[in-house]
């Protein structure tokens, strides 16, 4: 395991360390990057994946991301003369869209097919080009944020790209679990409703 330490660097070192650690590798490695925003790991993340690496990210405290990145020998061989030259700082991918979930499954009809499509949907939202700001989960929905979830590891995903995974307090104490939660944080009625008031566009499925 190879660490990078980008921990309050300004884009583009982030990237910029990582691809120089990248084609160092002689064989097959993993690298750990930190860093300390959404951006820099959408950044890296993009840089990596471009080079060939296999990458996973995860939000690990406040303002602190791992980005893991497995390493083939034939990936990070990409040789540059200035890294700097090729490096772009994108934008944040996140817009002031809300998803708004409010069960465990889409549409009406078949329950099981309804979970699977709701599985489906929330996949789909993590590999959109513009990702949402927030995601609401209530209801019903807040299963979804909770242990046994099948949508947990795209949810993490959204969440360490810097999406807001919130799920309402009072639904999680319904069912039981409010000490189950696995993603994202516990909010409230208010919070909710004013999140959907601030939003430009708010999605559901």
């Amino acid at each position: 395991m190879i660490t990078v330490n980008a921990m309050g660097d300004a884009c583009p070192i982030p990237v910029i360390k990582t691809k120089k650690a990248m084609q160092e590798v002689t064989g097959d490695e993993v690298l750990e990057v930190l860093v300390d925003n959404e951006i820099a790991v959408q950044n890296v993340t993009k840089m990596a994946s471009s080079e060939g690496g296999q990458v996973t990210s995860e939000k690990i405290g406040e303002n602190q991301f791992k980005i893991t990145v497995k390493v083939s020998q034939t990936a990070g061989r990409k040789e540059s003369a200035d890294y700097k030259e090729e490096i772009q700082c994108m934008p944040d991918r996140r817009k002031n869209t809300v998803v708004v979930i409010s069960s465990d499954r889409m549409g009406s009809g078949d329950d099981e097919l309804g979970k699977v499509l709701m599985k489906g949907f929330i996949f789909a939202v993590s590999k959109l080009d513009e990702l949402p700001s927030a995601m609401l989960f209530y209801n019903g929905g807040a299963t979804l944020t909770a242990e046994g979830s099948e949508s947990l590891e795209d949810l993490k995903d959204l969440e360490a790209q810097g999406v807001e995974i919130m799920t309402c307090g009072t639904c999680l104490d319904y069912y039981g679990l409010k000490e189950k939660l696995e993603v994202g944080t516990v909010t409230n009625m208010y919070s909710i409703v004013e999140k959907m008031n601030q939003a430009e566009r708010i999605l559901r499925p």
